[in-house]
Order: C-alpha cells, then structure tokens, then sequence
C-alpha cells in the first residue's frame, strides 16, 4: 500500500493498523532521507574537491560555514511557519486553503532572504576578520561567502518548495530534484573550481577558481532546481494551481473523500479571478491573509530563535576552535562535514514527523498525533545508532575522503568517533523536533535547545579546548547533544505539545 493512499485513509478517519502506521514512516522518510543525504553530499562534494587544494583553502570554507549556516537557518525557519500550516490544511482537506498559505510563503520567504543576501554581501569582506581567521584564508573566506550571499534567495525558494511538497505528502518529487542538484553540483564544482587540464588524455575545461569556484558550482546547482522545482510546482501540482493538476491516487480512488472535494473545488475554482484562493464554499479569498501571516510568525519566530541559538553558538564555537591552529579548523569543518553524512537520515525522518503530524492535526485523528510522534522518534534513534556505528568504523576513510591532509585525518577521525556515541540521541532531539514542528509546537523545544547549546555546550567547549584541543570542543559537543536528546524525549513524553494551536 502506497505512503498517498495511507495518507488518504488517515484524512478520512479510517483505523490505521501498527504495521501501516510503520509501513507509511517508512515510505515517508525514504525518499526525505535520500533528500537530505543528497544535501549534504554537495558540502562533502564541495569539501571533498576544495581539500585537494590544500587546509588553507578547507579553512577558507570552514571559517565562515556557521555564518552560512545561520543565513540558511533563518530562511528555513521562516518558510517552516508557511509549511507547517500546508500540512494541517491538507490534513484538514483544505487544499484551496493550502495554496493561498503557499502562495504568501513565497513572497514573505523571498522578501526576506533577499533582505539576508544584501547584509551578508554588505559584510563579507569584514565576516571573516571578525570570526578571527588567519591573514592566509581571509581572502578565500571573503570571496566564497559574497557568492553564497548572493544566492541566498534561490536556495530559500528551493527550500521552501521541496518542504511544501513534502508537507503535502509529496515525497518523492523534492527527493528525485535534490539528488539531481547533488549531481549537477559535482560537474559544476569541477568546471569552476579546477583549471584546464588534460586527464587521461582528454582535455577537461576548467575555470580554475579555487574557493570561489566552489561557491559558484553550488550556486549554479541550486539554480537549476529550483528552476526545475518551480516548473513542477506551476505544471504538475495543486501547490500554486487547482485545476485538473491533482495527484493521480485520489482521482482514482473511489473511497477516498478528496476525490469529492476535488471535484467541487475544480467546479466552484474555475472562474475565479488571478490572486484569489477558492476554498470548498466557493468564497474567494484575497492573496494576503493576516491571520496565515500571524500564524507562520508564531511557529516560524521560535525556530528562528532555535536557529539563532544553534548558530550562534557554532560561531562562538569557531571563535574557540580558531586559536588552535588552522589545523584544527580545517579538521573541525571537515569532521562537522562528514558528521553531517550520518545525521541527515534523523533529518529526514523528522520531515516525514512533520507530514505526518501536521496532517494529522488538521485531520482532527488525536488518537494518532501521540502514537505517530512516538514511532517516528523511535525509527530515527535505530537510525541514528547505525549510523553512528557507521561513522565510528569509518572515520578515518570519511575523513581521508575530503582531504590528503594527514594531520587533518588524524584529528578529524579522532573527533568523529567521540560524536559518534552521542548519535541515537541526537536523533532523539532532531525527529521530535521534526515531531513537535508538525503539531505546531516550536517555542518550548527552542528554549530548551537554548539552555541546551548555551549552558552545557559553549562552557564546557570553553573549558576544554585549552587542555585538549579540538577533542574537547568534541566532547562538550557530544555531552550536550546526550542532554538535548533526553530534553526531548521528555517533551515527548508530555501531553501539552499535543495540544498546540
């Protein structure tokens, strides 16, 4: 039985058996894994191809990636708020409703990762002086952060189109796009980044751009999907568009009550005019709604502050890391690089968590939101103790991947089998989070990743990494991941979050 046909069955009401509710996680989290693994195969792609140009140019890069990171996080957070609602109104069987919430996500989304793009471009050559980089890596650093700044907005859009899709059950879509732009990222990175050569006797064309050319290869890629993204969602999805463009398991599945409002949509929606949403009265609606923007503010605020935080910290942390030497930076960023392989399937469950909780809210099924919330977060700690089984056994061939460096491996395997025993709990605290993002609780779990990351991470990173280097900064990291994973799972446990508007 298919994820859209169970999806369907828990819209209308109908009992969901344990092995269903097991079979739809799985299907759900699948390609949303593959998704996120593609992602962060372009910044191991990016970091893989840099690190044969020397630690000074992985410095380069890792110096200013918090900073990026941040940049990123803020956009993400505000479309979580637009796509949040997506998948409760979809629950709800309220597709119009769904559009118009869509529609005014793209412009707010768009307003304000321009707005991020102009600072970050205003900065960039101040950026690196400022996160305490060596006089050797401030003009890679300046130059690779400009060009991420400008395609701050791009990025944003593509990621708020693959998390609506995703949030309206679309799964597979997002992740087919993702894994093409991992693609297009290694021979745009190869173009940009290398100079003209010949290999194995065929001449390879080449930009020789070092740094910079990693940025735009990333840039390019980008581009192209969101490009492709956006074509999808104006041709082939209800996102934007409600006529005749429908999933194809509702239309032919007599037993499933969207196929009826589907039909009375597409009869009362026709003739409505350009900038209005018709939901299932047949009332048009204006482009902008208040209350939907009142509402992603609500949700989008807190995990803006959660990505503030965790950013925010991740800079202090640099700030910590960088008088060990460029060494220890390279290493850091590289091993955070790798790390990143091992807990983008936790992510990826915890985008399916959000589907599968926010369409059950807006389905009104109470007796699956606990029920769900739990197996999801279960599923993503088995996950999540592989991987970091995984990543203990293969650090050092992870490592040796991104750079020939040997001082570098040596120190980045290192740290990444201390991270690696603080991995089931880590995804612990990422699926509940996906979790609670779902039911549209976002403040709690945001204050207690606060205290998490400022009260156990940052003093314990500080006290250690004088004594014993990048390993320490490791261990605080591990430690505090430990206590954020038993912060969530004791939100989990709890009834208030099931209750959240």
């Amino acid at each position: 039985m298919s994820a859209n046909r169970l999806l369907c069955d828990l819209r209308e009401g109908k009992a969901l058996s344990f092995r269903q509710q097991l079979l739809m996680i799985v299907q759900l989290s699948i390609p949303a894994i593959l998704s996120q693994i593609s992602t962060v195969l372009m910044e191991y792609i990016d970091a893989s191809m840099v690190g044969t140009l020397g630690a000074d140019a992985s410095a380069s890069i890792g110096l200013v990636a918090s900073t990026t990171w941040l940049v990123g996080n803020l956009c993400g957070s505000a479309a979580v708020g637009f796509t949040v609602q997506v998948s409760q109104y979809y629950g709800a069987r309220r597709e119009a409703k769904a559009r118009s919430v869509f529609r005014q996500g793209v412009v707010c989304v768009a307003a304000l990762a321009v707005l991020l793009g102009l600072i970050g471009m205003a900065i960039h050559r101040s950026l690196p002086v400022w996160l305490g980089g060596t006089p050797e890596i401030l003009s890679g650093a300046s130059s690779y952060f400009l060009i991420y700044s400008a395609a701050v907005p791009i990025a944003a859009l593509l990621n708020l189109s693959c998390g609506a899709l995703q949030c309206s059950g679309n799964m597979s879509v997002p992740g087919m796009i993702l894994v093409l732009m991992c693609g297009m990222d290694v021979g745009y990175n190869y173009l940009c980044i290398f100079p003209a050569r010949r290999l194995h006797g065929f001449y390879m064309p080449g930009l020789g751009l070092g740094v910079t050319g990693a940025a735009l290869g990333t840039l390019f890629a980008e581009a192209t999907a969101a490009a492709i993204c956006l074509i999808y969602i104006l041709l082939h999805s209800e996102l934007l568009i409600s006529h005749y463009y429908r999933d194809a398991s509702v239309r032919q599945n007599p037993s499933c009550p969207e196929k009826e409002a589907l039909l009375r949509e597409e009869a009362t929606g026709k003739d409505q005019p350009s900038g209005a949403s018709t939901d299932f009265d047949g009332k048009a609606e204006p482009f902008f709604h208040l209350h939907d923007i009142q509402i992603a503010v609500r949700i989008a605020l807190p995990v803006a502050l959660q990505s503030v935080v965790q950013n925010g910290a991740q800079i202090i942390s640099t700030r910590i890391v960088s008088p060990l030497g460029t060494t220890a930076i390279a290493a850091n960023s590289l091993s955070v690089t790798a790390e990143s392989l091992c807990y983008m399937p936790g992510y990826g469950i915890g985008s399916a968590a959000t589907t599968l909780i926010g369409q059950s809210v807006g389905a009104g099924r109470k007796d699956l939101v606990k029920r769900l919330g739990w197996l999801t977060t279960l599923f993503g700690m088995v996950i999540m103790a592989v991987s970091g089984a995984f990543m203990y056994l293969c650090a050092p061939g992870m490592i040796g991947i991104l750079t020939p460096d040997p001082a570098v491996r040596s120190l980045g395997a290192a740290v990444l089998r201390i991270e690696a025993f603080a991995e089931p709990m880590f995804g612990a605290s990422i699926v509940a989070n996906g979790v609670f993002r779902g039911a549209g609780d976002t403040l709690i779990p945001s204050c207690m990743s606060l205290v998490s990351m400022w009260a156990v991470r940052l003093p314990l990173a500080a006290f250690l990494a004088p004594r014993i280097g990048l390993r320490g900064v490791w261990t605080a990291m591990a430690i505090e991941l430990t206590f954020r994973g038993i912060l969530y799972l004791a939100r989990l446990a709890g009834r208030r979050w099931t209750h959240c508007p």
